[in-house]
C-alpha cells in the first residue's frame, strides 16, 4: 500500500457549526426552494449544540427522496454560490493542518454525509483533492431519480466509502488520518493510524478519552484546550476585573482603540512581573482574548507553563533565534487574534529603567510587516510599585492605600514596514507619548530606587547594565 492520506469531515469539525442554513439559504437565491422547511432551523440549533442525532440523520437520508425531480446543474449552482459562504466559516486554525498534510505529501479528502454535488465546490475552494459524500442518483434527464447511488455515507458507510476510496487510490488508511466531532464517525476513526476528536461532541468526548486520541479545537491555536466549548481564557475574562485586585488601583483608558474583531498586534513597555496583569485588565475590557509572546522560562516552569500554554501564549527561546514563535504569532493574527508583545523584550535593569528613551527589540516591527495588521500602542506606568523585579511576588498586603497603575491604549501607529528599525523607533515613540510627563524626563536613581529594578540575588555588575542589548538578559 501506499502512503495515508488526511480525511476531514465538515460540519462542526471544518465548520464550527452546520452548513445546512448556509445551503439552504443558496437554494432560496437560486430559486430552487422557495421557503425553510418546518422545524429547518430548530433541528440546526440541536446539531450545533449536541451533534449528530439519529433522528436528524435518518431525515438526512431522505433527503434523495426529497430531491426528486430537481435539476442537478440548479443545486451544483447554488452549491457554488454557498462554497463562496463557507469558505469564510472555516474554522481558523484549519489551515495550519492542510498545510501539514499537504507539505508530507498526504491527499486531502473531505468525507462527509452532505451531498457530494453540494460540497464539492467548497472542496474545490479549499484545494481538496477528493470528495467522499452521499451521492444522488441521477436521470438521463439531469435531475435525481429519488434514490441514494452507493452507500449513504454516514457511520459505517463513511468508513466504507472511505475503504473504497483508499483501495482506489492506493492509500494506507494505516498511515492517515481522519478528523471528526461526531461519535457516530468512530468506525472511520478507529481505522486509521491517526485519529484525532476535533470540537468533540460529549460522546465523543468520553470516546477520545477511553481511546487516548488527541482533541482538537480549530478555532483556538493550537494546545489551547476548551471545557464545555469555552476556553480557559474566556473563562478568566469573568475574574479579570479590577476590584478583584484590592491591592491596586486601574486608571484606563483609549480601549476603545483596540479593534472589537480583527487581527491586531498589542504592544507595550515593560516595567514589572504586573504588566501582564495590567494589560490583561485592560484588553479584557474590550472582551477579546488574547495571545502573549512570552519567555521560554515562564513556559517551562511547572504549573504556570501549562497554564501560559492552555491561554494560548507562546514560547519564544530568544537564545535560538528561531523564527517558530513568530510564525506561530503570525497564524494567530491570520485567525483574527488579538497577539500582545512587549517589544523591549524584558524589563530594563539599573540605570536603564530609568531611561526616557525606550530601546525595543525588531520582533513587533518584523510581525506588523509579515501580517499587516494594526499595532496599538499600550503605556504602563506605576505597575513597579505593586511588584518590582527585586521581589519574588507581588505585594499582596497592600490594601490602605494601593498604588495606582496607568493604562493609556493609543491609536494604530502608523508604520511604513520599509525599514525594521524606523518602525521600532515609531513604535517605542508611539508607547512613550502615552506615559506620563516624568517619564519622559531624565531621573538619577537613589541607590535604593536602583536595587528595586535587579532581580532577587542579582549578582552582576550593574555598570554594565546600560550596555545591554534591548531584551537580552
Amino acid at each position: 500500500m501506499g502512503q495515508g492520506a488526511a480525511f476531514f469531515d465538515l460540519d462542526r469539525t471544518l465548520l464550527a457549526g452546520a452548513s445546512g442554513p448556509v445551503f439552504s439559504e443558496a437554494m432560496r437565491k437560486t430559486g430552487l426552494v422557495s421557503r425553510s422547511m418546518p422545524g429547518e432551523n430548530l433541528v440546526y440549533r440541536l446539531f450545533n449544540t449536541v451533534g449528530e442525532t439519529l433522528p436528524a440523520m435518518a431525515l438526512a437520508r431522505q433527503g434523495a427522496a426529497l430531491a426528486k425531480g430537481r435539476s442537478r446543474a440548479a443545486v451544483q449552482e447554488a452549491a457554488e454560490l454557498a462554497a463562496a459562504t463557507l469558505g469564510t466559516l472555516v474554522q481558523p486554525f484549519a489551515n495550519r493542518l492542510f498545510v501539514e498534510h499537504r507539505a508530507a505529501g498526504r491527499p486531502l479528502v473531505l468525507t462527509t454525509t452532505t451531498p457530494y454535488d453540494l460540497v464539492k465546490p467548497l472542496a474545490d475552494l479549499l484545494g481538496f483533492d477528493d470528495v467522499v459524500a452521499t451521492r444522488y442518483g441521477v436521470k438521463s434527464d439531469g435531475t435525481y431519480d429519488g434514490t441514494i447511488a452507493g452507500s449513504f455515507v454516514w457511520s459505517t458507510g463513511k468508513l466504507d466509502g472511505v475503504k473504497a476510496w483508499a483501495e482506489a487510490h492506493d492509500v494506507d488508511l494505516a498511515q492517515s488520518w481522519a478528523y471528526s466531532d461526531s461519535v457516530y464517525d468512530a468506525p472511520l476513526l478507529s481505522a486509521v493510524g491517526h485519529p484525532v476528536a476535533v470540537n468533540p461532541d460529549p460522546r465523543m468526548v468520553m470516546l477520545a478519552l477511553a481511546r487516548r486520541w488527541p482533541t482538537l479545537h480549530l478555532d483556538v491555536p493550537p494546545g489551547v484546550p476548551k471545557l464545555l466549548g469555552v476556553e480557559p481564557q474566556r473563562v478568566a475574562l469573568t475574574f479579570t476585573r479590577p476590584e478583584l485586585v484590592p491591592y491596586a488601583r486601574f486608571d484606563i483608558s483609549g480601549v476603545e482603540h483596540i479593534p472589537r474583531q480583527g487581527g491586531a498586534i498589542i504592544v507595550a513597555n515593560h516595567r514589572s512581573y504586573f504588566d501582564v496583569t495590567a494589560m490583561a485588565m485592560t484588553i479584557a475590557k474590550s472582551g477579546r482574548t488574547v495571545r502573549f509572546l512570552g519567555k521560554k522560562e515562564v513556559f517551562d516552569a511547572p504549573i504556570v507553563g501549562q497554564l501560559a500554554k492552555a491561554f494560548g501564549g507562546i514560547r519564544v527561546d530568544r537564545g535560538t533565534g528561531s523564527d517558530e514563535p513568530l510564525l506561530e504569532a503570525a497564524e494567530a493574527l491570520a485567525a483574527g487574534e488579538l497577539v500582545a508583545i512587549m517589544p523591549q523584550g524584558t524589563i530594563p535593569r539599573g540605570p536603564s529603567f530609568f531611561d526616557p528613551e525606550l530601546k525595543g527589540r525588531w520582533g513587533a516591527a518584523r510581525l506588523a510587516q509579515l501580517a499587516l495588521v494594526p499595532v496599538i500602542p499600550i503605556g504602563l506606568w506605576g505597575t513597579e510599585k505593586v511588584w518590582p523585579r527585586s521581589a519574588r511576588l507581588p505585594n499582596l498586603l497592600n490594601l490602605t492605600s494601593p498604588p495606582t497603575i496607568t493604562v493609556r491604549v493609543g491609536a494604530p501607529v502608523e508604520l511604513k514596514h520599509r525599514s525594521l528599525d524606523k518602525d521600532t523607533r515609531r513604535i517605542m515613540t508611539a508607547i512613550v507619548g502615552l506615559l506620563p510627563p516624568e517619564a519622559r524626563v531624565a531621573h538619577d536613581p537613589t541607590a535604593e530606587e536602583l536595587a528595586l529594578t535587579y532581580p532577587h540575588g542579582y549578582k552582576g555588575k550593574p555598570e554594565a547594565e546600560t550596555e545591554r542589548r534591548p531584551g537580552t538578559d
